[in-house]
C-alpha cells in the first residue's frame, strides 16, 4: 500500500508566507543587508518552502514586470508551464528567467551580493522503473553525459512504498537533485504502478533548490504524459552550464568549495540550501544527540544515517550535520580532511566510500550496517552508535553537553518569542543553529591556539572548562581532537580509574 511522504509537513513547518504577490521595491533588494536577512528580503518558491534570495534570482510577479493589473492571474501562472525559476513568467515569452535580457529582472539581479553563484545545470534526465529491466535512464540531455548509477540514486531503494519524494545525491564531482513520484495505473505491464524521477546535475548543490518546484511538476507531467520532453529540453538549453575547456579539449569542473569553515560573513550556501524549519526539525529530531553528532563531525568521522524512505527529509539531516563543524578562525582545519556531504548513497557507492576518510551521507539500504569498514558512526533513527572502541566514550552525554543543549534551546525559544511578539524577522533558526556551533568551535580552537602558543603548552582543567567541555567526560574527545588537528599541547587532566 502506498504511504504518503512526510515531506510536506517538514516544508510547511515554520515557513514564512509571502503576504502579497507584489515584490519588495528595488531599493530594498539592493540594500546592504547581511546574509542573516535573506528570508526577510525574499519570499518562498511555491511548493518548496525554500528561500529564493539573496542567493536566488530576483523575486517578482509577472504583473509587476509588465504592469498587468491582473496580478492575481499572474500569480496563478507561477505553478504552470516551464516555471523552472519558480517565479519566471509563463505567458509565452521567449525568455525564461530574464537574466540574459535587459529586462527589469536583470536590473534587480545586479544588486544581488557579488557572491551569487551562476546556474550550471550540466545535465537533465528522466529515470523510470521498468518491470523487466529495473531502474533505467529513459531520457537525458546531453545525450552523451555519464549517468551510470544515477538511475539508482534518483529512485531510492524502497521508494515503491511511497507516493513522492525528493533526493539529493552526489555523482562524481557533480551534485544532483531528483524528484520522484509514484502513480497508480491500470496496466498489467506496469504492474499497477508507474514510477519516475526527473532530475538535474550541477557542480554545486547550493543552487539546486531553485528548481525543486519545476522538477516536481515535470515528474508529474512525465507520469501523466510519458515521452513528452519539450519543456525539459527548453529548460536545459536555458540553464545549461558552460564548463571551461581543459588540456586536450576535455571539459573540467571548477573546484567545489565544501563547508569546512565559514568566510565571507557566512557561506551563502548555508543560507539558501534548506527550507524554513529544516534546522528546527533537525534539533527536535535528535535532541541532546545533536551534541554527540557535533563531536563526531568536528573529528571529521565518517557518519552514515540510515532511514527508510522518504529520503528528502534525511538529506536535510546530512546537511544539518555538515553545519556542525564550521570554524571561522583563520588557519584552523586546513590540514584536516574535508567533511563532505554525499547525501543519498546506495550499494553502487561502496567502492567510492572505501577511499573516503571523512563524509556524511544517508541511505535506505540496511546492508550498509554490516559493512562497518565504510563508516565510523551509524545513525539509525535517533540512535547514534559506533563500533570503534575508542569512540565509545563520545556517545555518553555529560553535564557540559546538557548545558550546551540547554543554552541552544533557550536561545531558540528567545528567538521564537522575538519573532512572534516583536515581529523581528532579522534572524532565524538556521542562523542561530549555525552560529551557535560555530561559536562553540571557535571557543575551543581559540583556547587551544593560545595554550599551544604559550611557553609550557599545558592544557589544564580550567582551560577545558573555559572551552565549555567537561574535563573528565570529554577527555577522550579532546585527545582525538588534538591528534586530528595536529595541535601541540600537553593534556594534564587526570583520568580517574574505574573499579
Amino acid at each position: 500500500m502506498v504511504e504518503q511522504s512526510d515531506r510536506a509537513p517538514l516544508l510547511e513547518c515554520e515557513e514564512i508566507p509571502a503576504e502579497t504577490p507584489a515584490p519588495a521595491p528595488p531599493p530594498e533588494r539592493g540594500s546592504e543587508s547581511s546574509p542573516a536577512n535573506c528570508r526577510a528580503l525574499g519570499s518562498t518558491a511555491p511548493g518548496t518552502g525554500w528561500s529564493t534570495s539573496p542567493g536566488g534570482p530576483a523575486v517578482f510577479s509577472s504583473a509587476a514586470v509588465s504592469g498587468d493589473a491582473d496580478s492575481a492571474a499572474s500569480t496563478e501562472t507561477v505553478r504552470v508551464g516551464p516555471c523552472w525559476d519558480a517565479h519566471s513568467t509563463v505567458k509565452g515569452e521567449s525568455r525564461f528567467s530574464g537574466w540574459e535580457t535587459g529586462s527589469p529582472e536583470k536590473e534587480l539581479a545586479t544588486s544581488v551580493p557579488e557572491w551569487e553563484e551562476k546556474d550550471q545545470i550540466v545535465a537533465v534526465f528522466v529515470i523510470t522503473f521498468d518491470t523487466r529491466s529495473g531502474n533505467i535512464v529513459e531520457w537525458c540531455l546531453p545525450q552523451d553525459v555519464d549517468l551510470v548509477g544515477v538511475e539508482f540514486k534518483s529512485m531510492a531503494s524502497g521508494s515503491h512504498k511511497i507516493s513522492s519524494d525528493f533526493i539529493y545525491f552526489r555523482k562524481g564531482s557533480y551534485f544532483g537533485l531528483a524528484c520522484f513520484a509514484n502513480m497508480p495505473v491500470e496496466s498489467a505491464l506496469e504492474r499497477g504502478a508507474r514510477m519516475k524521477s526527473v532530475g538535474i546535475l550541477s557542480p554545486s548543490y547550493t543552487l539546486l533548490y531553485r528548481y525543486m518546484h519545476f522538477l516536481e511538476n515535470q515528474v508529474r507531467h512525465q507520469l501523466e504524459s510519458p515521452g513528452h520532453y519539450t519543456q525539459l529540453e527548453a529548460f536545459y538549453e536555458d540553464k545549461k552550464g558552460v564548463l571551461p575547456i581543459g588540456n586536450g579539449g576535455t571539459t573540467c569542473l571548477q573546484p567545489i568549495h565544501w563547508l569546512p569553515s565559514i568566510s565571507r560573513c557566512m557561506h551563502p550556501e548555508m543560507k539558501i540550501t534548506h527550507p524554513a524549519g529544516c534546522m528546527s526539525q533537525f534539533i527536535k529530531f535528535f535532541g541532546e544527540q545533536i551534541i554527540v553528532l557535533w563531536k563526531f563531525a568536528l573529528l571529521r568521522k565518517r557518519i552514515l544515517i540510515f532511514s527508510p524512505p522518504p529520503v528528502g527529509v534525511v538529506c536535510y539531516r546530512v546537511y544539518g550535520c555538515c553545519c556542525l563543524a564550521n570554524v571561522s578562525l583563520p588557519g584552523i582545519g586546513v590540514s584536516v580532511p574535508e567533511f563532505r556531504p554525499f547525501f543519498y548513497i546506495n550499494v553502487a557507492d561502496i567502492e567510492v566510500l572505501e577511499n573516503e576518510v571523512s563524509y556524511v551521507a544517508c541511505t535506505t539500504e540496511k546492508i550498509f550496517e554490516e559493512k562497518k569498514g565504510l563508516y565510523d558512526v551509524y545513525v539509525d533513527n535517533q540512535n547514534v552508535r559506533t563500533h570503534h572502541e575508542n569512540l565509545q566514550p563520545l556517545l555518553r552525554i555529560n553535564g557540559a553537553d546538557r548545558d550546551k543543549y540547554r543554552k541552544l534551546s533557550e536561545q531558540r525559544q528567545m528567538l521564537l518569542y522575538s519573532q512572534e511578539v516583536d515581529r523581528d524577522c532579522s534572524s532565524n533558526e538556521e542562523d542561530l543553529f549555525i552560529l551557535f556551533f560555530m561559536e562553540q568551535n571557535n571557543r575551543i580552537f581559540q583556547m587551544l591556539s593560545e595554550v599551544s602558543a604559550s611557553q609550557d603548552k599545558t592544557l589544564t582543567e580550567e582551560h577545558v572548562r573555559g572551552m565549555g567541555l567537561d574535563p573528565q567526560g570529554d577527555r577522550s574527545f579532546l585527545i582525538d581532537l588534538l591528534e586530528v588537528y595536529g595541535i601541540d599541547v600537553m593534556l594534564v587532566i587526570d583520568n580517574p580509574c574505574c573499579p
